[in-house]
């Protein structure tokens, strides 16, 4: 379906049975590595658009709370210009008008271009719009689908990208990401490495908004930031945090009455999508903290079964690096994560991929002993998905032995794709960057933790009950 080769993968997907699997994995695969350098400037793929302040670095993401809006952002790098979107459901017609607002900053010695964001709101469900922006002999066109209308039994397909950067290892998995068949990308942080340059050079902020455009011009990014959008420098003068990130990366946090651009949440399809910030406070009482109390409370999984989190720092690691640097927002979360029947929890900031079993520390306590993760058939399944393939390279220091709580974990480049084929199942797989070859390696059904874990609200209407079975399942794929 969609192009991602379900039929392939049956006999796997059968032994893949995430409520099934009991023997732990850690790959032998070793990664043969293209260089873990940026590629220079004046490449192909991060060429500029042709014309005098043509528009540049599109991107869009979902612009309201159900899926029927999106936020249309660019820059015109040489000067201002009108924030106007011109759209329509007709190629070349364009009869229909969005105003937006414009805005650049600076950091340190570096001047941005004028940055644009645009409302598009009253859009109709799983319908092809054409956009155009820029004039003259500048402008652009670029097209988008909207979702299908929130619905129990809506199928979706989701790209899972983390730590892209603007390698030729990002290269290869933003490449292998545009064959996938995934309709939305969930990104879970660290997007242009622009940090790691002297004075974080926002240039790199640019080709890599040109690098994604490919991507980014036609389908919604669900955005999230990670440590390297921070950019705090006070040797620079620069005190603010995530100042090029807020200013870049639009988010529609009003509309899940958020207080921040920094968390929020969507709905898309049939999945309720939390947005949570590792770098922001979100202790107790903090206005993250209260935010996603609330939240969680507003899902409904009679509309939306599927209710998936994203936050950079991930809860499990069994990795060397970053180990435990999500401890205390497991601390804070993980029992509402049970409470709520969270499905899944992806994460990234540790370059490798690891996905766990269903397991929980809701009883951890020093005094009594109870240090270690159980199973918890309640419990998310945690997906660090750290391998988009940035300069910093791969995290190879696993633990050993491999914990119990890991199911599948390996040192190499990649993305997956969550597909969600109605309110009890999804099709889940990881994808890796085989020197330059796209090699599926983890292939995982998921049971809905809402509605395939209740024998009652399995007794769905007739149409629905072929899906019961993993045989119903396949057949479909």
């Amino acid at each position: 379906m969609r192009g991602l080769g379900f039929a392939a993968l049956s006999l796997h997907v059968l032994l893949c049975l995430v409520n099934g699997v009991s023997s732990r994995r850690t790959s032998s695969y070793v990664r043969s590595e293209f260089p873990s350098t940026d590629m220079p400037l004046d490449s192909e793929w991060f060429a500029t658009p042709k014309g005098y302040n043509a528009p540049q670095q599109v991107h869009i993401t979902q612009g309201d709370y159900d899926g029927k809006a999106v936020i249309i952002s660019w820059v015109t790098p040489s000067e201002p210009a009108p924030s106007q979107v011109f759209y329509s459901k007709e190629e070349n017609r364009y009869d229909q008008k969005a105003e937006g607002t414009m805005t650049n900053y600076t950091f340190y010695d570096y001047k941005s271009g004028y940055i644009h964001h645009c409302l598009v709101d009253g859009l109709q469900y799983n319908t092809k719009y054409y956009y155009k922006i820029g004039t003259g002999d500048s402008a652009r066109e670029f097209w988008f689908q909207t979702p299908p209308a929130i619905d129990i039994d809506a199928s979706y397909t989701f790209g899972i990208i983390g730590d892209l950067g603007q390698t030729f290892n990002s290269l290869s998995t933003l490449q292998h990401y545009l064959k996938s068949g995934g309709e939305s990308v969930l990104f879970v942080g660290d997007l242009s490495y622009a940090d790691r340059y002297q004075h974080n050079d926002g240039i790199r902020w640019d080709s890599w908004g040109r690098f994604v455009e490919r991507s980014t011009a036609y389908q919604p990014w669900i955005w999230n930031s990670g440590n390297h959008e921070i950019e705090y420098r006070p040797d620079l003068g620069e005190t603010s945090t995530f100042k090029p990130y807020l200013h870049r990366y639009s988010t529609p946090y009003l509309a899940s009455k958020s207080s921040s651009p920094m968390w929020y949440a969507v709905r898309r399809a049939s999945a309720h999508i939390i947005v949570l910030s590792s770098y922001s406070p979100f202790v107790k009482y903090t206005p993250q903290w209260m935010w996603l109390k609330g939240e969680l409370k507003r899902v409904d999984r009679e509309k939306t079964p599927w209710l998936i989190v994203l936050m950079h720092a991930p809860m499990y690691n069994s990795n060397d690096a970053h180990f435990m640097e999500g401890e205390s927002m497991r601390a804070a979360f993980e029992k509402w994560f049970v409470k709520y029947k969270v499905d899944l929890v992806f994460a990234g900031h540790v370059h490798a991929y690891e996905r766990s079993y269903r397991i929980s520390n809701i009883n951890y306590n020093v005094t009594s002993g109870n240090r270690y993760p159980v199973p918890d058939k309640s419990a998310p399944v945690y997906i660090t998905v750290g391998d988009g393939g940035n300069q910093e390279g791969l995290a190879w220091r696993f633990s050993d032995p491999q914990p119990d709580y890991s199911a599948f974990r390996e040192a190499s480049y990649g993305h997956s794709t969550l597909q969600l084929i109605n309110r009890t199942h999804a099709v889940y797989q990881w994808n890796r960057n085989d020197d330059g070859k796209h090699v599926p390696t983890d292939n995982v059904v998921f049971h809905n933790q809402y509605w395939a874990s209740n024998t009652r609200r399995r007794r769905l209407k007739k149409k629905h009950l072929r899906y019961e079975s993993l045989e119903g399942l396949m057949s479909m794929l």
